[in-house]
């Protein structure tokens, strides 16, 4: 479904009810949001999406070893190159109304360096990363797909356990500044992944999902 436009209200009659209705359900879910900021803590696997309070489920073996493996591998990297931070699931990425915890997420330097030992919410990373699971599969591909390229996130990938896929989304080069979009630009089990975020880093896709290829790739 296509986004709707500015333009798209201000054609209609009826623009100032629409953002009228608009700016109060909004205030209300900023409520319900900060009530969400008060309750949540390390112990909880809670997201907060477009008003919604979403509860996660423990992951099955093949997500968690997925995780750790994108996990691993990035981080030696980042962390031998000095390049920035790796984040995983507790790490809380709060956007204009949303506030996610994504599988495995990278910042830059620049950004990381002013990251507080106390702080608990953070902004978008420059790298989010995120293993589909049968209860996440429509908001992995659905509304945070669409807000993190709104947010400016530059690349995004989705990996399939059931399919053994790689997706790699990037910033549409050809999208309005104010509109961030991601598009995909890979899908593939196969070959070597390069990011567009990470400076120099280039992954073998089989290393995030076989246990063989994952350790030749940590000794390469």
């Amino acid at each position: 479904m296509a986004a709707v436009t500015v333009a798209d209200i201000l054609r209609s009659p009826r623009a100032r009810r629409v953002v009228d209705r608009a700016a109060r359900a909004l205030a209300d879910e900023a409520e319900r949001r900060a009530a969400f900021l008060d309750w949540v803590t390390e112990d909880h696997k809670a997201e907060f999406i477009n008003g919604e309070v979403v509860m996660q489920s423990p992951a099955k073996a093949s997500h968690n070893r997925i995780t750790f493996r994108l996990a691993r591998l990035l981080a030696d990297y980042v962390d031998d190159r000095g390049l920035g931070l790796v984040g995983t699931d507790k790490w809380m990425v709060s956007l204009t109304r949303n506030d996610y915890e994504p599988d495995v997420c990278f910042w830059r330097a620049e950004v990381a360096d002013g990251f507080t030992p106390d702080q608990m919410r953070f902004p978008a990373p420059d790298l989010v990363c995120e293993v589909l699971s049968p209860s996440t599969r429509a908001l992995d591909l659905g509304v945070k797909l669409d807000d993190y390229g709104a947010h400016g996130v530059a690349e995004y990938w989705v990996l399939d356990p059931d399919d053994v896929t790689l997706r790699q989304f990037v910033q549409d080069a050809e999208a309005d500044d104010e509109d961030g979009q991601l598009v995909l630009t890979t899908l593939s089990s196969t070959g070597e992944v390069r990011s567009r975020a990470v400076e120099g880093l280039v992954l073998p896709v089989a290393a995030l999902f076989d246990d063989a290829a994952f350790r030749a790739a940590r000794n390469a």
